[in-house]
């Protein structure tokens, strides 16, 4: 494999509580850490993705989600600096580990290989981002995620040391959305990348309406899947 999964309890025993019913809907959530270090087949791969596109060139993501929020005001002071803080460029490299982390993720069932660009964002603010995560969480979860919610950014931190991350989200279109399938209430995609680990966390979780009676039956979520 291109990105290798690297073996983390504090995250597995997170992902497992990340898997809860709620009574109207179910919560599936992930913390994965992966490596980037590229051995011989993963090169031979990276240069095939890299055919379409050098791989230093840079190619335009979307805006960050987090951008609607900013206010006109902070808008114009950073395209005054000659900034605009609704296009940031990726370059090929960093797009190749981050569609693989996604492969790398939802294998077998989805294939990520033709994801573009456009598809990511790359989120200027931490505190958006855990704003983001927990207020998504706290509204399923409640009160039980005042105790998760501190353990999930430590054990993230620890492995990544979050102040030294460039952030990524994937906002895929509908079509090629894992997430987009009816009854699908919520869901992010965030990577944590950290170059000079040389290491990608991704925190991906979804919320999905629970079917009545449904609720009793053993099923097998992505959280069940052993990589």
């Amino acid at each position: 494999a291109v990105m290798k999964l690297l073996e983390n309890s504090s995250f597995e025993a997170l992902s497992s509580r990340l898997c809860v019913e709620t009574g109207e809907s179910r919560i599936l959530g992930r913390i994965e850490s992966y490596s980037c270090k590229m051995a011989g087949d993963d090169k031979h791969m990276f240069k095939q993705f890299c055919q379409e596109g050098e791989p230093h060139v840079l190619e335009a993501l979307s805006p960050p989600q987090s951008t609607s929020a900013a206010s006109p005001s902070q808008l114009g002071k950073s395209s005054e600096d000659g900034e605009n803080p609704l296009s940031d460029k990726v370059c090929r490299k960093t797009l190749f580990y981050l569609i693989t982390t996604l492969n790398e993720s939802f294998r077998p069932d989805y294939d990520f290989s033709a994801g573009r660009a456009h598809e990511f964002s790359r989120e200027p603010s931490l505190n958006w981002v855990v704003n983001a995560v927990n207020s998504s969480l706290f509204s399923s979860v409640g009160e039980e995620f005042n105790s998760l919610g501190p353990e999930l950014w430590n054990a993230i931190d620890q492995e990544i040391n979050l102040q030294s991350c460039d952030i990524y989200s994937y906002n895929p279109d509908l079509d090629s959305d894992p997430f987009g399938e009816e009854g699908s209430l919520w869901s992010f995609n965030y990577f944590f990348y950290n170059k000079k680990l040389k290491r990608i966390v991704f925190f991906t979780c979804r919320s999905v309406r629970s079917v009545p009676g449904t609720q009793n039956r053993p099923e097998i979520s992505f959280c069940d899947l052993d990589k």
